[in-house]
């Protein structure tokens, strides 16, 4: 389902990195949101249950923002970085420098005054910008010639939590299965901040070659800096006007790390508490990824070979399994506390198993291109709440051509996976 856009196409990066890390997924709405805070998470799940068609289990890759509610469709826009909600520790407010210190306001053109200074010299056009006293965050945008063909170039600012689940699920490296990319890494400054470098694709299935390389930076005071540019002059829908982005990794480093992008951070007024905001419901508990991949390892077929594998924190993993006869790419979310959806997920025509598990099969088309991919599902959900859906493609990744007529994995190897009771220990565990 749609995201709801605002004027700025850079707060669209939620979307977009979703659609990247779902694959070619956004045209017949195949998406489901595998995370997120814990409110955030709670109050989007309507949004994010109710998709038509298949499900694409999306990791919470770092390209490009928190990952908290789903893209379907949305997103086209562009990016953006997680918006001013969190608020920094008492202890990292007090040991910030002071040059991160909160101070005046900064308007949108003082940060297009910034990054025009802070790139290599060349021409600017199309530019456009937001203060950090704006309702949905800080930003700045322009078009960059440095003389071998202009390109979009963006930068946005928020808050995240220091040491959160959001402030590493954004500086962390994706898994090339989920979102393909030429180079990526991650490295800790000396000051603490986390740094994450990507080169990649602003579309998965690279349908056109338009690169977006990103970099992301955290800081230990919860200041989260997000850099994009394109080796176009729009992110989307616009000629490739160059073989690549202008600004180097080096470059896009000493960028995104000046500390007039922290000071403009410290200068975002936090969000004051709302009276009238119901109180949070508790959150249940949820399986540690790694978990969640090592379960799913041990119900695979004994017939096939684990050939790479990966997951995020919590509620998602995936492995590349060979039988022999070609790769198949099977995910799995693990999402306790799914009643409230649970009408919209499964129908009158669900089969009820004698514990009152619900589950549904899907067998279709991986993508609407035509290109053969194909993705089989078993959906569960138990009457506690907890939903198991997973998913094996005929192909090593949900993104790359069919490797084999159908998946490794029959609808009853999937369903034996989706129904074992290790999923309900796991979650008790956590």
């Amino acid at each position: 389902m749609p995201v709801e856009h605002h004027e700025d196409p850079f707060e669209y990066r939620l979307g977009d990195a979703l659609r990247q890390a779902g694959g070619a997924f956004e045209a017949n709405g195949a998406a489901l949101a595998a995370g997120g805070e814990v409110r955030g998470r709670r109050l989007l799940r309507r949004r994010r249950a109710t998709v038509a068609g298949g499900v694409a289990g999306v990791a919470l890759a770092g390209v490009g923002g928190a990952l908290l509610v789903p893209g379907g469709g949305g997103g086209d826009g562009g990016s953006v970085a997680a918006a001013p909600t969190a608020k920094p520790s008492a202890s990292a407010s007090a040991s910030a420098p002071a040059s991160a210190r909160p101070s005046r306001p900064m308007s949108g053109e003082e940060l297009l005054r910034t990054l025009k200074r802070l790139l290599p010299e060349g021409k600017f056009s199309d530019e456009d910008s937001r203060g950090t006293g704006a309702a949905f965050g800080p930003y700045a945008r322009l078009v960059y010639d440095d003389g071998k063909g202009a390109a979009a170039i963006g930068i946005s600012l928020g808050r995240v939590e220091p040491g959160s689940q959001q402030a590493r699920q954004v500086t962390t490296c994706p898994a090339e299965e989920l979102v393909p990319h030429d180079t990526c890494s991650t490295s800790r400054l000396p000051d603490g901040s986390l740094l994450m470098l990507f080169q990649g694709y602003e579309y998965p299935d690279r349908r056109v070659d338009t690169k977006r390389w990103n970099a992301e930076l955290v800081t230990p005071e919860g200041h989260h800096v997000s850099l994009n540019e394109w080796n176009a002059e729009a992110e989307k829908d616009a000629p490739v006007t160059r073989p690549d982005p202008p600004l180097s990794t080096e470059q896009l480093k000493k960028v995104v790390t000046a500390m007039d992008w922290r000071t403009a951070v410290a200068a975002v007024p936090e969000k004051p508490e709302d009276p009238k905001e119901p109180p949070t419901p508790a959150e249940p508990p949820a399986a540690d990824g790694q978990a969640i991949q090592k379960t799913l390892i041990g119900l695979l077929p004994k017939d096939v070979k684990v050939v790479s594998k990966g997951g995020q924190e919590g509620e998602y993993g995936f492995v590349v399994v060979d039988d022999g006869k070609g790769a198949t790419f099977v995910q799995i979310n693990v999402q306790p506390g799914m009643s409230d959806v649970e009408s919209e997920l499964f129908g009158p025509d669900a089969e009820v198993l004698p514990d009152g598990t619900k589950v549904t099969t899907r067998q279709g088309q991986g993508d609407d291109k035509g290109t053969g991919l194909v993705m089989w599902t078993v959906d569960t959900i138990r009457t506690d709440g907890l939903r198991v859906v997973v998913s094996a493609f005929n192909s090593g990744s949900q993104q790359t051509a069919p490797t084999r007529d159908t998946p490794a994995l029959t609808l009853g190897d999937l369903r034996k996976i989706a129904t074992s009771e290790r999923w309900e220990r796991l979650v008790r565990t956590g």
